[in-house]
């Protein structure tokens, strides 16, 4: 039962990676830690782990056919992600778990806010 629920969650995530860009911070992390109970940590780095794989690849080709993707800037920024994601990864776990949630939470919260009130 708990792999359908998975899937769900997947299917969710998938649409709102494709419809907003989003997906693993906004949707699966506190998913995650709220409906299923893993720790922040966990949620982390399970959705981490979803990014394996090329996850976005058919979303980011129909945003590339319709002219809305940057492949030079991508790319670039692809390498950068890569590297920062190993050194966030090993920082982040000396931090204790109810610390990296409202981290994770005001990040979100000041993101929200300068969307909302953006031009």
């Amino acid at each position: 039962m708990n792999q359908l629920l998975y899937i769900l969650l997947g299917f969710i995530a998938g649409i709102a990676g494709g419809v907003f860009g989003i997906g693993g911070g906004t949707i699966l992390i506190p998913a995650l830690v709220f409906l299923f109970g893993l720790t922040q940590h966990q949620a982390q780095g399970t959705t981490l782990a979803i990014m394996v794989p090329p996850i976005g690849l058919l979303a980011a080709w129909r945003y590339w056919q319709s002219g809305n993707v940057k492949l030079g800037m991508a790319a670039f920024i692809c390498v950068g992600f890569f590297v920062g994601g190993l050194i966030g990864a090993h920082l982040i776990q000396g931090v204790s778990d109810p610390m990296l949630k409202r981290l994770f939470g005001a990040y979100l919260l000041v993101v929200s806010l300068q969307m909302i009130f953006s031009k």
